[in-house]
């Protein structure tokens, strides 16, 4: 844990040094220890621009490979992924509609947005649970899939039917947004909730983790060890519909992170989550900051939506572990 805490720090230094304007390392020291000659000329960028960043950056790649490591566990499939399992797409849709309806508008980003990305989030978890389920109430790896994209699809298709009948240029700038994903409209002001949301989000999954490690050995041995799996799952579900929807509020549907961290994590201290959890928040939110640091500089001055570069590198990822588990499938059979 130690060396993920210092890899934090080591690239949170690095996205407050380089970007579009280089700052040397000695004058982020100077400012961030409030030693800096006042005025000076990387004050504002260094504390107003991009701290606040590296922070929402940390809290939401925290978060999604939280919610991944305990969708994988309640589901029991190594692909779940709020992202590939219309979650994120669901938080979108919700965010989307309440902007271009202009609801609660002076609440819009602390309160309003995050109710209707919970919402959406937790709708679209619900649709896919039961498309995915079978009779005997497993999972396969093919169904949980398809239904996640085609839950995907369908909100993807709301969210540009609600654009096109909005009929405003403006709302097509929010709504790519909230596609891509991307951290750059974070501010001081609004990191309170999305921080709040994943400290307190996290520290209840920590508490359940010896139940996430029951269902581990199965739906039957876990009945027999004497937890409630559906009402289990029924609170998990909630909860990371909760964490997703707050998230993508502030961030967009940043994809693939969910997915590739939790089995990142697992390889360095195993299965079991109260171990785990800590340990895939870590590598979250040091993997998003350095992917933001890499979408503000590959193109500078241009600013790739992060979300993006997720992508680029989950879709390999996913496809790797698509044929993973085939082959395992293959030697099973």
């Amino acid at each position: 844990m130690a060396v993920l805490v210092l890899a934090l720090a080591a690239a949170g230094t690095a996205a407050l040094t380089y970007g579009s304007v280089k700052i040397p390392y000695a004058d982020v020291f100077d400012i961030l220890t409030g030693r800096a000659e006042d005025p000076s000329p990387f004050r504002t960028i260094v504390l107003d621009v991009r701290l606040p960043r590296v922070l929402l950056g940390a809290a939401v790649g925290a978060g999604l490979a939280v919610i991944g490591t305990a969708l994988q566990a309640l589901v029991r499939n190594p692909l779940a992924d709020p992202f590939l399992l219309g979650v994120s797409s669901g938080a979108s849709a919700g965010a989307v509609g309440v902007i271009v309806l202009g609801w609660g508008a002076g609440l819009a980003i602390t309160v309003t947005i995050p109710a209707a990305s919970f919402v959406g989030a937790f709708l679209a978890l619900v649709v896919v649970y039961a498309l995915a389920r079978e009779p005997g109430g497993g999972f396969t790896t093919g169904r949980l899939v398809l239904a996640g994209v085609a839950v995907s699809y369908i909100l993807s298709a709301l969210t540009s039917l609600i654009l096109v009948v909005s009929a405003r240029a403006d709302h097509l700038q929010e709504v790519l947004y909230w596609t891509l994903g991307g951290l750059g409209s974070a501010r001081w002001d609004t990191l309170a909730v999305p921080l709040t949301v994943l400290a307190l989000g996290t520290a209840v999954l920590l508490a359940l983790a010896r139940p996430l490690d029951l269902l581990l050995v199965g739906e039957e041995g876990a009945t027999v060890l004497g937890l409630d799996t559906a009402r289990f799952r029924a609170g998990v579900f909630v909860l990371a519909s909760l964490l997703t929807g707050v998230l993508v509020a502030h961030s967009g549907a940043i994809g693939f992170v969910g997915l590739m961290v939790p089995h990142a994590a697992r390889m360095l201290v195993g299965a079991g989550h109260r171990a785990l959890l800590p340990v895939a928040a870590m590598m979250g939110a040091v993997f998003l900051v350095v992917a933001d640091l890499a979408a503000r500089t590959l193109a500078a001055p241009q600013d790739i939506p992060v979300g993006v570069l997720t992508a680029l590198t989950g879709g390999p990822f996913f496809l790797w572990q698509l044929r993973r588990g085939r082959a395992r499938e293959g030697v099973t059979a």
